[in-house]
């Protein structure tokens, strides 16, 4: 019995299929693949893939529509390949639960780095740690308390919980919706320039320079992603 993992590449471009096949062989993927809205579908829930890379333009519909129903029951990873370069696509992507957007074209070692943070990230929500570390800070979710190179923090309530947010979520992209849900409810999800400020606090405490920050990063209109350790 085999035990790779199982990736499924949905894309009716044959083209792309052949392209990624070699790489993903490589990196000991074994390939499911889909080319419709309705066969992906039913692949994730037949095939139990431990990651998925999905275009966005399939002939039967919206690949969106795979992630909002595969989001109903699970939490598999999400890679959406993508050509359409609108901000309202990835946001739109992101938001329904996707764990990372990569336009095409794009550079395979990219994508093998951005898979294996996908699933780095579902492994850690499986087994979450009480102490999280990402560069030389270190969140003890137990105890409330933050430390920067071991000395503490002083955080609001609000921007520890916001900082917690983003660390359970290192390496990925999150955007202002996902975050203003978390962290203040499904009341302020417009309230983007609420978390700006907030954002701007957080940095002035934890980085080492608040106006060229390293661990909190931007993604210009689209949300936040924190570094990974």
């Amino acid at each position: 019995m085999s035990n790779n993992r199982r990736v499924l590449l949905v894309d009716d471009e044959a083209a792309i299929v052949r392209f990624l096949r070699p790489a993903l062989e490589a990196n000991d993927f074994e390939i499911v693949s889909a080319g419709t809205v309705a066969e992906a579908i039913k692949r994730v829930a037949a095939d139990s893939p431990d990651i998925v890379l999905l275009d966005l333009g399939l002939p039967d519909g919206d690949g969106k529509d795979v992630i909002r129903r595969t989001r109903e029951w699970s939490d598999v990873p999400i890679i959406v390949l993508s050509a359409r370069e609108r901000e309202t696509e990835k946001i739109e992507s992101l938001d329904l639960g996707a764990d990372d957007y990569v336009n095409k074209p794009f550079n395979v070692g990219e994508l093998m780095a951005r898979m294996r943070t996908a699933l780095r990230h579902r492994m850690q929500r499986k087994a979450e740690p009480p102490i999280l570390r990402i560069d030389d800070l270190e969140i003890d979710a137990v105890r409330h308390r933050v430390t920067r190179a071991g000395t503490e923090l002083r955080l609001t309530p609000k921007e520890f919980e916001l900082l917690s947010f983003l660390a359970r979520h290192a390496g990925r992209v999150v955007t202002h919706r996902q975050i203003l849900a978390a962290v203040w409810g499904p009341a302020h999800t417009d309230d983007t320039q609420y978390l700006r400020v907030y954002i701007g606090q957080l940095r002035q405490k934890i980085e080492a320079k608040a106006d060229d920050p390293r661990i909190i990063l931007t993604e210009p209109g689209i949300g936040y992603r924190i570094v990974e350790a």
